[in-house]
């Protein structure tokens, strides 16, 4: 059980990317698997931040085309989508305690890592090191990871 993080998907959903052809690939194996993955709407929306975004690609997703992928996402019967419970006031409150010094972008980060807490899950794939900061989680890298 673990969680996609944004970068990922864009990745995938770029094919102007580097890492596109990784990135499509493990989102295949995870979209047929049977081990259950998520994300959170948070992620869903900077997904359609950035991907449509014109001043990060040459040739940015429309937004049917990045709705059309977040759809994509969702048909697959081992994803479901994270939502904050009733205790993640609580959640965050605890964690901006435990790691103090969070602000600006890393809010972004926080949220993800609260609701993750709070659904039990403890491994997020990315290639954003800044999760290594939660030491309760374990960010794995699943395009160089074997």
């Amino acid at each position: 059980m673990f969680v996609v993080d944004t970068n990922v998907l864009v990745y995938a959903a770029n094919d102007d990317s580097q890492q596109n052809r990784r990135a499509r690939l493990v989102l295949n194996e995870w979209r047929t698997g049977q081990e259950p993955w998520f994300a959170t709407w948070s992620i869903i929306y900077e997904f359609l931040r950035v991907s449509t975004h014109r001043a990060v690609f040459a040739r940015p997703l429309s937004f049917r085309e990045a709705w059309g992928f977040v759809e994509s996402l969702r048909a697959a019967p081992s994803f479901d989508l994270l939502v904050e419970t009733e205790r993640h006031a609580d959640a965050v409150r605890q964690l901006a305690s435990e790691y103090r010094g969070l602000s600006g972008n890393r809010m972004h980060d926080l949220h993800i890592a609260a609701v993750m807490r709070e659904h039990g899950i403890a491994e997020i794939r990315t290639t954003d090191s800044d999760f290594h900061q939660f030491k309760f989680l374990r960010a794995v890298d699943p395009l160089t990871a074997t």
